[in-house]
C-alpha cells in the first residue's frame, strides 16, 4: 500500500487527503502556516508544516512517514504575483524526495501550458522545449512547462496531471461568470469537476507511470452555454458579460480515457448540476 504526501492542503489536496483516507491509505498532508495543521488535526487528517521556500526540514518528514509518493497540489500563484517562483519549488521538491527514497511524483498541472491556438490540443503540443523562443504561449506556459520539466528529468516515476478548469464543491461557475470581461460563443468551455480531480489522480497513484495527461471533461459546449448554464442553475437573473465569436483551445482527454479512465461526469452540463 502506498505511503502518500500531499504537499498543498487547499481545496484539491484535501478532499483528496480525505478520499484517500477513506480507503485506509496511509496519508500525509502539508500546511504552510501552523494554524492549518491544527484545524486538519482536529478534522483527524494527519499534517505537517512545510513551505517550498525553505523546505529544510522536507526530507526527514518524507523519510519519518516512509513516503512513497508524494502529490504536489498547489497552485502557481501567478494572481499573486509569485509565479517566478514555482519551478524553483518543483525543484526543491524533487530533491527532497530524492533524498527521502521517495520513488513516485504526482504532479497537478494545469491545461494552460499550451499554445494559445484555436484547436484541438493533445499531451504533446506542449513541452518546454516547444514553448521556448514560441510567441504562442504565455510567460505563464513556459513557467508551469519548466516546472513540469524538473519532474520528468528527476528520475523518478511521474504522472504529470493538466487539470482544465476546475470547479465544484464551493466554487460554482456562477460565482465566476458576472466577473469575465467577456464570454464567446465559439469557444470550447475545458472544465473539470473536483470528483474527477480527485479520481483522476487516484486513478495516476495505482495504475500510471511516467505519463502526462490531460484532465478535462469529454464532453463540453461553448464558455458562453456553459456559464449561461451555471447562472441558470443557481437561479440567477444576472446577465453574462458580452458575448464574442473567438475561438480558442480544446483540451482533450482521449489519452487518459485509453489508459483506462472512466469519467465520473462526461459532460460539462451534467456536472454543473453537482456542487456537493
Amino acid at each position: 500500500m502506498s505511503r502518500v504526501v500531499i504537499i498543498g492542503a487547499g481545496w484539491l489536496g484535501q478532499p483528496l487527503a480525505q478520499s484517500l483516507l477513506k480507503q485506509q491509505m496511509k496519508v500525509s498532508v502539508t500546511k504552510t502556516q501552523m494554524a492549518g495543521v491544527e484545524m486538519l488535526a482536529k478534522q483527524g487528517i494527519p499534517s505537517f508544516l512545510c513551505n517550498l521556500t525553505t523546505p529544510d526540514a522536507l526530507t526527514e518528514q518524507l523519510f519519518q512517514r516512509q513516503c512513497d509518493t508524494v502529490i504536489g497540489c498547489f497552485p502557481p500563484g501567478f494572481r499573486r504575483g509569485n509565479g517566478d517562483e514555482y519551478a524553483h519549488y518543483w525543484g526543491n521538491l524533487v530533491t527532497h524526495a530524492h533524498a527521502a527514497g521517495v520513488k513516485k511524483i504526482i504532479m497537478i498541472s494545469s491545461t494552460s501550458v499550451y499554445p494559445n491556438l484555436g484547436q484541438i490540443m493533445h499531451e504533446e503540443d506542449a513541452s518546454y522545449s516547444l514553448a521556448l523562443n514560441n510567441d504562442t504561449f504565455t510567460d505563464n506556459a513556459r513557467i508551469l512547462l519548466k516546472a513540469e520539466q524538473c519532474v520528468i528529468d528527476s528520475g523518478l516515476d511521474y504522472v504529470i496531471i493538466r487539470c482544465s478548469g476546475l470547479f465544484g464543491a464551493d466554487r460554482h461557475p456562477a460565482r465566476f461568470a458576472t466577473r469575465l470581461k467577456s464570454v464567446s460563443s465559439e469557444a470550447p468551455a475545458n472544465m473539470l469537476h473536483q470528483k474527477d480531480a480527485i479520481g483522476i489522480t487516484e486513478f495516476s497513484l495505482r495504475h500510471l507511470s511516467r505519463q502526462v495527461i490531460n484532465a478535462t471533461t469529454p464532453n463540453t459546449v461553448s464558455k458562453a452555454q456553459f456559464y449561461q448554464a451555471a447562472l441558470d442553475i443557481i437561479g440567477s437573473k444576472e446577465p453574462l458579460p458580452p458575448i464574442n465569436d473567438l475561438p480558442d483551445k480544446q483540451i482533450v482527454s482521449d489519452k487518459l480515457i485509453r489508459l483506462g479512465y472512466s469519467f465520473h461526469y462526461t459532460n460539462t452540463l451534467e456536472a454543473l448540476s453537482d456542487n456537493e
